[in-house]
């Protein structure tokens, strides 16, 4: 409720200049530890039952901050404290570039939506990596990814190279990697997700993951826009060169009349939840799945767990429904697993698929 009366102040500023400022306070507040049980007292839930464990690695909760959030990995201690179970810094760049030109970031408040035409802006992995570092003691329990992205002016035949430098330098710095081939405001990066490309480009990456960063888990995240037919050959070269799973989805590319750029928040729910059960069914729950687009409440996040995600991830539900959504979500599923009888949350994984 007290965000509910602070955002419209906050929506006064334009988008990008809003998640900046709070990106600032979210930093300043964890920074010390003082600040950030501060934090986890205002908003954070934890219970046993919401404990699972995906790809090899152990979350205290399956709800996780999804990438764009904090591209360069400034405020991860206090986004930690809020109460998420893991957190995916990033989209980061090999070289650092400012991304495409403003104003690049819309809200569409009718739909609780954003649109964005960000561009992949990073500071560059030589700047992130100290601060996944820094930030590693900060965040609890919580576990630590990060997104990778080609450079915008690196051809598609040369974007392997820029993924597998990306992984030598900030794999042992992140708990998993995911490969970012799904933007729609990096001009040809989604032809990446083509065989011809694709099935070179994660050998590539993981042959520099098995040398660098040995067992890391590696993800790739793929786009709404994706027919099954196309989902399906994603797949198949996902499991043809092992992969340790597959974020569904990234933004859906906005038509006319909106503005273009990449359409997140409820509009993208139904087709998100659509691709997470088609892989679900493909796969018959053998590989992890992570489902983000549309979740501002818990009806939501069930509906992807249930779909067949072993884990979930918010972003532009965080600006609409503000800090104390992670808290709620987390809270609300334990009731309802208390409420089933079930004991445990991978037991509502896959139960609607």
């Amino acid at each position: 409720m007290r965000y509910h009366a602070l955002r419209p102040l906050l929506f006064r500023l334009d988008p990008e200049s809003a998640h900046h400022r709070t990106l600032q306070l979210l930093a300043l507040a964890g920074f010390s530890g003082v600040g950030r049980a501060l934090l986890r007292r205002l908003f954070a839930y934890a219970d046993p039952c919401l404990e699972t464990e995906v790809f090899g690695l152990r979350f205290p909760n399956p709800v996780g901050l999804a990438a764009g959030y904090d591209k360069d990995g400034v405020a991860l201690g206090g986004l930690a404290a809020l109460g998420f179970g893991h957190l995916e810094a990033g989209t980061v760049t090999l070289a650092p570039q400012p991304g495409n030109p403003k104003p690049r970031v819309f809200r569409e408040p009718e739909s609780s939506a954003l649109i964005n035409s960000l561009g992949f802006p990073s500071q560059g992995a030589a700047a992130v990596l100290p601060r996944l570092q820094a930030a590693r003691p900060t965040l609890g329990r919580a576990v630590l990814g990060v997104n990778l992205g080609k450079n915008k002016t690196t051809p598609l035949e040369q974007a392997a190279a820029d993924y597998a430098q990306l992984v030598q330098r900030l794999g042992l710095a992140a708990d998993y990697i995911t490969i970012n081939i799904s933007s729609p405001n990096t001009a040809g990066l989604r032809d990446l997700q083509h065989r011809v490309y694709l099935e070179p480009l994660l050998r590539a990456v993981l042959a520099e993951r098995d040398a660098h960063a040995p067992g890391c888990p590696l993800l790739v995240k793929i786009a709404p826009d994706l027919t099954l037919a196309e989902v399906d050959e994603v797949l198949d070269v996902a499991l043809a060169v092992g992969v340790a799973g597959l974020i569904a989805t990234n933004s859906l590319q906005s038509l006319p009349p909106r503005r273009p750029g990449g359409l997140t928040g409820p509009p993208l729910r139904a087709r998100s939840t659509e691709i997470v059960r088609h892989l679900y069914r493909q796969t018959q729950g053998r590989l992890p799945l992570i489902a983000v687009g549309g979740i501002h409440d818990s009806a939501a996040a069930l509906e992807k767990l249930q779909a067949g995600a072993g884990l979930v991830q918010l972003y532009t539900g965080l600006i609409y429904e503000g800090p104390a959504l992670v808290g709620r979500l987390n809270r609300d599923l334990a009731a309802w697993l208390k409420q089933q009888g079930l004991t445990h949350i991978s037991q509502a994984v896959g139960a609607a698929a």
